[in-house]
C-alpha cells in the first residue's frame, strides 16, 4: 500500500493521530512562524499548552523570554507578543523563549504524543516536505484554526506540504485532503490575505507580521521538530529535489 497523507485541523483532532501518523504542526499567523523563526536565529524555544505550564517551564531558567498571547491579548506577565517581526529585531538571543498562543501551541502539544512532531510554516514548507518524503509512511498535516475555522493561511500550507509529498507518490486518505490540495495548488503565498487572521493583524496594528510571512516563503531549509518539549533544527542539504508547485510561492505580493 502508498504511504498516504491526511489534512485536519484543531488541536483536539490531533488526539487522532497519536499512533502510526506523523504529525506536522502549522499555525501560519503565528505560533509556528515565531517558533521556527526563533530557533533559525538562535534562541532556544519551548512553546507550551498554558498560562501555568508557561510559568513552569520559565521557573527552569534564570532568564527567560515569556511571549504570546491568549485570545489575542499578552499576558500581564508576558514580555511580548508572538510576532516574528518584533522577534527578530531582538538581541537576546541568551535568553530561552517560553512560547504560549491561543490555538498553534496547544495543537504542538497534543502531537507531541505522536511518533514524530514537526514544525512547519510558509518558511520551511519545502524543507519539512523533503524530510518527511520516504522517513513516514503515513503523515497527518494539521492546522491549528482559529475559533472554530481552518484559516486560509494554514489551509495554504498545509496544502502546499500535502502536494509536494504527493508528488513523492503518498497517497490522500480523504476527499477532503484532495479538495484542499487542489484549492490551493499554484496559488501564490499573497491568496490567503482574505483571512480573518489578517483581518485581526490589520485590527490590532500588527501588519508588520504579515510583512513579514509573505518576505519569508520557502527561505529556510531546515526541518524543525519537537524533542524533550523544545524545538530543535534539523539541518537540511541545500538541493532539494521535491519539484516546486505550479506557481513559485516564494514570490510574494505584499499587503496594501
Amino acid at each position: 500500500m502508498k504511504p498516504s497523507i491526511v489534512i485536519d485541523c484543531f488541536s483536539k483532532n490531533g488526539l487522532r493521530y497519536r499512533t502510526g501518523y506523523a504529525v506536522v504542526a502549522i499555525d501560519v499567523i503565528r505560533a509556528t512562524t515565531v517558533a521556527i523563526t526563533a530557533v533559525a536565529s538562535g534562541w532556544r524555544c519551548f512553546p507550551v499548552a498554558s498560562l501555568e505550564e508557561a510559568t513552569e517551564i520559565a521557573s527552569f531558567f534564570t532568564n527567560s523570554l515569556l511571549m504570546g498571547e491568549l485570545s489575542g491579548d499578552m499576558p500581564d506577565s508576558f514580555e511580548m507578543n508572538n510576532s516574528p517581526a518584533e522577534l527578530v529585531t531582538r538581541t537576546d538571543l541568551h535568553r530561552p523563549i517560553v512560547l504560549l498562543s491561543s490555538n498553534g501551541t496547544k495543537l504542538i502539544a497534543t502531537a507531541r504524543s505522536s511518533d514524530a512532531t514537526y514544525l512547519a510554516c510558509l518558511r520551511n514548507f519545502r524543507g519539512v516536505a523533503h524530510q518527511l518524503a520516504g522517513k513516514h509512511e503515513r503523515i497527518a498535516i494539521i492546522g491549528a484554526g482559529s475559533r472554530g475555522e481552518f484559516r486560509e493561511e494554514d489551509q495554504m500550507c498545509c496544502a502546499w506540504i500535502g502536494e509536494l509529498l504527493a508528488q513523492q507518490g503518498y497517497r490522500p486518505e480523504n476527499a477532503a485532503t484532495e479538495e484542499i490540495i487542489a484549492k490551493w495548488s499554484g496559488a501564490p503565498a499573497s491568496a490567503f490575505i482574505p483571512s480573518k487572521s489578517v483581518d485581526y493583524l490589520r485590527r490590532t496594528d500588527q501588519l508588520n507580521d504579515l510583512d513579514y510571512i509573505l518576505e519569508h516563503v520557502d527561505d529556510l531549509r531546515s526541518t524543525y521538530v519537537m524533542e524533550g518539549g523544545e524545538v530543535i533544527a534539523m539541518h537540511q542539504p541545500q538541493t532539494i529535489i521535491i519539484n516546486r508547485p505550479i506557481t513559485d510561492p516564494a514570490v510574494p505580493v505584499k499587503a496594501a
